[in-house]
């Protein structure tokens, strides 16, 4: 009824009349910048948020001051802080409405029942989540506070919670199994994000240790062709050219600066504080309800999301266009002045 563009703006604002979820960390901060909440609260209500949350043995947000800090500091920048954003977005969405209601009054009322009542269902589908996520924490509290009891410490987190229950009875079998464990992990947590499509036998330490591994496909019955063009879904619309800025995970976040475009291979709630800095986002990984697709709709930034390989075609500092509506991003300039130190094509 009104076209791709003015649809996906009325359909943002999901956390109009109440917190989006997936939004909490960036809108916690703001109201710890305002002094509207203090410290302990944030822990409280989004400290159990964070890029590790399903790891237990990894600290949360609300426990890391240093994280605060440093997320409090990236604030400073009002042109990019999130409230302006909202702002924006808002502002963009009711002329949308108002659009809409000049266009066609007699639907008007009824559509945006319909999308207020969506929104409602989205905010569930994300507490939801928000509130499972919860009981890592939880988990967490318990396994430090049994590692402080035995005196074995952080060991009890390579244990299963029936070994951690033997220990705290008396046990001292299970901590034999922690150094192999321990190792096992560490090695497979030091692994490069695995590729998108996984074609055959696969031996994940082989591949990592490949100087000409991909990250968009393995293929192991021989060379994949390598792809020329940066294509994927459509995640938010709006068209945005800026440098791009290729980032592994989110301990990287800094190296983001106000106005660059995010590129990863997937985002996750961890990665929502540097949303308000990115100009765009564009992910090798995801789809139209990913993290990164909902996100950038709610703060009205493009996204292009699950290209499988953007990560292996750009590089740090390439001048890049991000066509959010037509999932394309397009290589302008690239960052290195000589084409031959460059791998591949010089468009995308």
């Amino acid at each position: 009824m009104v076209g791709e563009i003015d649809a996906e703006t009325m359909l943002t604002g999901a956390g109009s009349d109440g917190e989006l979820a997936s939004l909490g960390p960036i809108i916690g901060l703001g109201r710890l910048a305002r002094g509207e909440i203090d410290r302990e609260e944030f822990a409280r209500d989004y400290g159990h948020r964070g890029a590790h949350e399903f790891e237990v043995s990894i600290a949360r947000p609300g426990e890391d001051q240093g994280w605060i800090d440093a997320q409090l500091a990236s604030l400073s920048d009002g042109r990019h802080r999130a409230d302006t954003l909202f702002a924006r977005r808002r502002e963009a969405s009711e002329a949308a409405w108002r659009r809409f209601e000049r266009r066609d009054p007699r639907k008007a009322a009824k559509t945006r029942l319909r999308v207020h009542r969506w929104n409602g269902i989205v905010r569930d589908r994300e507490t939801t989540r928000s509130e499972v996520i919860r009981a890592f924490w939880a988990l967490r509290a318990f396994v430090r506070r049994a590692g402080e009891l035995t005196g074995h410490g952080d060991d009890l987190f390579f244990l299963s919670i029936q070994e951690t229950v033997a220990v705290l009875r008396g046990d001292e079998r299970p901590p034999a199994e922690v150094a192999v464990r321990r190792a096992t992990y560490e090695r497979y947590a030091a692994l490069p994000a695995y590729p998108t499509l996984i074609v055959g036998h696969f031996d994940p330490v082989r591949w990592a240790a490949s100087p000409d591994r991909r990250g968009d496909i393995f293929d192991a019955r021989g060379s994949a062709p390598v792809s020329e063009t940066v294509t994927g879904f459509a995640g938010a619309p709006g068209v945005v050219e800026g440098v791009a800025r290729v980032i592994a995970g989110p301990e990287d976040g800094a190296r983001l600066a106000s106005g660059e475009i995010l590129v990863t291979t997937l985002t996750n709630i961890g990665w929502t504080p540097m949303f308000p800095r990115a100009a765009a986002v564009v992910t090798d990984m995801g789809a139209p309800l990913s993290h990164a697709s909902i996100v950038a709709r709610e703060l009205g930034i493009p996204a292009v999301v699950g290209t499988g390989n953007a990560t292996m075609r750009l590089r740090d500092g390439d001048r890049i266009r991000v066509d959010g509506e037509r999932g394309t991003v397009e290589l302008l300039s690239p960052s290195y002045s000589s084409p031959s130190q460059r791998s591949g094509p010089k468009t995308s």
